[in-house]
């Protein structure tokens, strides 16, 4: 376990999740919002729409809450817009880190995101310094019960995906870029909308933290994901369980 899917999970075991839904909400009505404005309104007609309405569904938003934001998008609606801007850089314990941002103000974006770094003994650098040590691609999760190991891995292998995870936390598909919209398809029509689909950049190899850093850079991810303007943080960190117990006790 390691990078995003550990920092939820840290996350989780701290409590945040019930405190943190209004700012769920507010990131994937900003992706609603993108989706529409950069193609067909009509979710059937607009892959990444459907992929953020299939994740705002999951997340319990309200159906009115995804149709405000989609007219917003469209136009129907008067709205702010927001530009898409990915941030690389450098966390403490050599870490590698990839912030995706959605914004209406690059500048403020750029400055926050760059203090979050300088605060917490990392650094920001400059577009590709890090994405070379990640691998760009499609992830599509599904819960445990939905389907058995066998199943899962028989469906997305038909489905044209690389590679499936499955554990106790739940099935993990990944695919290439180019497939990802016809693997997401053909996986919904068997088995449903899946809790979180999306792109990724899923890390080439990880790099272990110890207790005193990986403080301070679960705080730096924090931070950053607290920032409204942050849509997604990737890094490379494995940090040991006996330390995530510690963070978290």
């Amino acid at each position: 376990m390691a990078g995003h899917s550990q920092f939820k999970n840290i996350m989780h075991r701290k409590g945040r999740q019930d405190k943190k839904r209004a700012k769920i909400f507010s990131k994937l009505i900003r992706e609603i919002t993108v989706a529409a404005r950069s193609g067909m309104p009509d979710p059937e007609q607009n892959p990444r729409l459907r992929t953020a309405v299939s994740t705002a569904r999951a997340a319990n938003m309200p159906k009115d809450t995804i149709e405000r934001a989609i007219k917003r998008g469209s136009g129907d609606e008067e709205g702010v817009n927001y530009e898409e801007v990915r941030y690389e850089g450098f966390g403490p314990g050599g870490i590698s880190v990839i912030v995706e941002a959605l914004t209406d103000n690059r500048n403020r974006a750029a400055s926050e995101i760059r203090a979050a770094f300088t605060k917490y003994g990392g650094s920001l650098g400059e577009t590709g310094s890090v994405n070379y040590l990640f691998d760009h691609m499609g992830a599509i999760n599904y819960p445990p019960d939905i389907a058995d190991a066998d199943t899962m891995f028989e469906a997305a292998l038909e489905a044209g995906a690389a590679d499936v995870t499955s554990t106790g936390d739940g099935h993990e598909v990944t695919c290439g870029i180019n497939e990802f919209n016809d693997v997401r398809d053909a996986l919904e029509a068997r088995f449903g909308d899946p809790e979180e689909a999306g792109l990724v950049w899923r890390p080439q190899t990880l790099v272990a933290v110890e207790e005193g850093p990986a403080s301070t850079l679960i705080k730096l991810i924090e931070v950053l994901d607290d920032n409204d303007d942050v849509q997604t943080v990737f890094a490379n960190y494995d940090i040991p369980e006996d330390v995530v117990a510690k963070l978290t006790a």
